[in-house]
């Protein structure tokens, strides 16, 4: 068995204490190792952050925003075309099925969900190794079937916005410009969602 380096312990004991501390213990984590914050990879090339904000910038490819420049699998196992998006403001929650923290959240999200139908777009982004059978539990479970979530185990959407953990926003203003990119309160959420144009 080869030798690990020092790099290397120290690369796997930050992802795992990161995964530990992203939704509250390792009893919330599946069995089968989940993927950590260490696998995702960053936004991708053109999206620029502002320091300090948790905002980034959309530049456009054609008439597409290069945020909605995606197509994903729904829970049902429909398509889902990022571009469907456009038009109207958005708001991506992050979360996994086997996170306690999601699972607490889910009422809330759902009602802001209801609360802004007529002018904002809420969808889940399902991953970090939930699986199908789990994702779509959880949203049954918890009521959050009145907007659309993606199965996102490969996690293509978790890296195309540079999220590394679950229980995570990203809103998105009409243009499919990134106007928050982090995690927030459900206060901070219904706050921002108010802001949203």
């Amino acid at each position: 068995m080869p030798v690990m380096t020092t790099r290397a312990i120290a690369a796997a004991l930050a992802a795992a204490i990161l995964a530990l501390a992203a939704c509250g213990g390792a009893d919330d984590a599946p069995s089968d190792a989940a993927p950590t914050a260490a696998s995702a990879t960053p936004a991708p090339t053109g999206a620029a952050a502002s320091p300090g904000t948790g905002t980034t910038t959309s530049p456009t490819v054609g008439a597409v925003p290069k945020t909605l420049d995606f197509t994903a699998r729904t829970l049902d196992g429909g398509s889902f075309p990022g571009i469907s998006l456009a038009g109207k403001p958005a708001v991506l929650w992050f979360w996994a099925a086997w996170c306690t923290r999601c699972r607490g959240v889910a009422d809330s999200v759902a009602a802001v969900q209801r609360d802004n139908a007529d002018r904002v777009t809420v969808v889940g982004v399902a991953g970090l190794g939930s699986g199908d059978d789990a994702m779509r539990r959880f949203a049954r479970d918890t009521g959050i079937t009145g907007f659309p979530s993606l199965a996102d185990d490969d996690g293509v959407v978790w890296r195309r916005f540079g999220v590394t953990s679950q229980e995570h926003y990203v809103l998105l203003d009409s243009a499919g410009t990134v106007r928050h990119n982090g995690p927030l309160s459900q206060a901070d959420l219904r706050r921002r969602v108010a802001e949203l144009s």
